[in-house]
């Protein structure tokens, strides 16, 4: 089965984990590109390829202030991602309650050892 080109939605472009830096980055407010290779440390070239794809899917916007594209985060996009996975936790918090359960067993069980050895 062929790849979906990592432009045809939101799932595919944050797939790529310095996409998701640079999500994270413009949840603060609006960047430059040199704000982001800056704060990234990832070089211009390659922050602008993930910025184009990223556009193209609507993850985020640009606007020109002067010589400047002014780079920000549009959440719409991430719902689509937000309704999936929440349809895991339900089986998440089942798992970290059973974690919990057995967590608190051993626990017990060091107390009482610790008490025999006393």
């Amino acid at each position: 089965m062929a790849r979906a080109a990592t432009t045809t939605d939101a799932f595919n472009a944050v797939a790529e984990p310095r996409r998701r830096e640079i999500l994270d980055a413009l949840v603060g407010g609006e960047r430059s590109v040199g704000d982001l290779v800056g704060l990234l440390g990832l070089p211009q070239p390659l922050v602008s390829k993930h910025l184009r794809v990223l556009r193209e899917v609507g993850l985020v916007d640009v606007r020109d202030e002067g010589r400047q594209r002014l780079y920000r985060l549009n959440g719409r996009p991430l719902k689509s991602i937000h309704d999936w996975v929440r349809g895991y936790e339900h089986t998440w918090s089942q798992r970290f309650d059973l974690m919990d359960v057995v967590l608190e067993e051993l626990k017990e069980t060091e107390r009482r050892d610790g008490d025999e050895g006393e």
